[in-house]
């Protein structure tokens, strides 16, 4: 599956930030340097952004400068510069919610899922705006994917359950369901196994990274391992209609026979 860091929502918000700063009492020199960082972060100088917000905060430990110098460096990528100029910002003003999103992807983006958890879980618990709470909720559902298929690959399935089921009840995520497919077999738990395949199927968008053969290969392994060999067979002959998933389809066909 390919590493998908979804950073989405972050630039949606991101337009949140570029207040005016003259009409929310900001120091009137540390505003036109926020301002003049703003329309350089709008043209992608980062650095420049970088430089007008960190003169600007020497003036006024605004919670926007500190936003806005936390989106900038997230765009460099510089995730650790980031992270603590948006604890400041939230330090700054509690009540700036938004922020959380911000933390959320940026932890998502290092690797750190758990941490991503936490503030897309308090992101989701602050907004009312059901598409927002729906979005968080899709993220939290990717981040413990993430954890799921990292305990998965260590071999460690029934952690991975664990995790991949906290992944679909937080969301209908497609791969979420196919990853617990692939646990649930391993743990020789068939009929689940099935269960998170069809859902697989069933919640798969039109924009979905999963190949449409691999819920039917999983399928197949699990009558397989129920000894279904009529309904084994129809599941791997689907599946390997997928390039992906032939090989291994014809493969499983031929010790069916």
């Amino acid at each position: 599956m390919k590493k998908v860091v979804f950073l989405i929502l972050s630039l949606l918000l991101l337009s949140v930030g570029f207040v005016s700063a003259q009409n929310k009492e900001m120091d009137p020199e540390a505003a036109k340097l926020y301002n003049s960082g703003n329309k350089m972060l709008k043209s992608g100088n980062y650095e420049g952004a970088i430089e007008d917000y960190s003169k600007a905060l020497e003036i006024s430990q605004d919670y926007r400068i500190y936003y806005q110098q936390g989106i900038a460096y997230k765009k460099l990528r510089k995730f650790d510069k980031a992270l603590e100029s948006f604890h400041k910002c939230l330090e700054a003003n509690p009540e700036f919610t938004i922020v959380y999103n911000s933390l959320g992807t940026t932890y998502y983006a290092k690797g750190d899922y758990l941490k991503a958890i936490e503030y897309f879980t308090k992101f989701e618990e602050s907004v009312k705006k059901p598409k927002l709470k729906k979005r968080a909720k899709k993220y939290i559902s990717l981040a413990y994917t993430k954890l799921g298929d990292k305990e998965a690959r260590d071999k460690n399935y029934k952690k991975a359950i664990e995790y991949l089921e906290k992944a679909v009840e937080a969301y209908n995520y497609d791969a979420a369901y196919l990853k617990l497919a692939d646990a649930y077999i391993e743990m020789g738990e068939y009929q689940k196994a099935l269960e998170a395949a069809d859902n697989a199927i069933k919640y798969r968008s039109k924009k979905s990274k999963v190949p449409k053969g691999a819920p039917y290969f999983y399928k197949g392994l699990a009558y397989k391992g129920l000894k279904d060999k009529a309904n084994a067979k129809q599941n791997f002959v689907i599946a390997s209609k997928d390039k992906l998933y032939r090989d291994r389809s014809k493969h499983e066909l031929k010790y069916l026979n």
